[in-house]
């Protein structure tokens, strides 16, 4: 689990596809402390699992199902990467609660300035929007970020300064591919509310059925 918040802006040093998935490494020096072999890794909000950990580099294995739903797989050796360790007991929860598994793949539109602030926004794919709300959480590349605008088919962040400096997001053009990860909380209410609504049809005619509809 994450919070949102990255750590770390790191690089891709290597990118090896194969047959069954890809091997990345990524420089990186924050990220790496404390550590160790297994632990899970938010990369660009994508859950990885860290091995061959060194000071200033890990790698992680990716596969085919993961370079399908993100844009790990369109990455090239010097792109930059939000980076964000996974959370422990401790940790504040800054941003919010953040799986990192990938729901699907937007576009970053454009990106406008106003003083040191910017307002970015994010077309997403029609599966997104039951999940997004005006002023809910949203992940977009790992980052936790607050919807200042919804539209049918794009949102709106309000983007500061700190976020812009210590992110990809200074770096990705007008047309890149993002990655989404809507809230989990919608999930879960969407999931109780299918469960609930299938349960609700699979008792056949009840009489309080036969009451509503006028038959008793």
């Amino acid at each position: 689990m994450f919070t949102g918040i990255i750590e770390e802006l790191g690089k891709i040093a290597s990118l090896e596809k194969h047959a069954s998935g890809a091997k990345i490494k990524i420089s990186a020096k924050i990220v790496t402390e404390n550590t160790n072999e297994g632990d899970s890794i938010s990369v660009n909000g994508v859950c990885l699992t860290a091995i061959n950990i060194k000071p200033d580099e890990f790698s992680a294995d990716v596969s085919d199902e993961t370079l399908d739903k993100s844009t790990l797989g369109q990455l090239k050796v010097g792109s930059a990467v939000n980076l964000e360790r996974a959370v422990t007991p401790s940790t504040r929860l800054g941003g919010h609660i953040v799986q990192g598994h990938v729901d699907a793949r937007g576009t970053f539109v454009s990106a406008t300035r106003s003083g040191d602030f910017r307002t970015v926004r994010i077309a997403f794919p029609p599966e997104m929007a039951k999940y997004l709300i005006y002023k809910g959480s949203v992940t977009v590349e790992g980052i936790s970020l607050t919807i200042a605008d919804l539209k049918n088919d794009y949102f709106e962040i309000a983007v500061i300064p700190k976020t812009w400096e210590t992110t990809n997001f200074s770096s990705l053009k007008n047309g890149d591919a993002v990655n989404l990860e809507a809230d989990i909380i919608g999930k879960y209410v969407e999931r109780i509310l299918m469960h609930g609504k299938a349960q609700e049809n699979s008792e056949g005619v009840t009489l309080e059925k036969l009451q509503k509809a006028g038959f008793i």
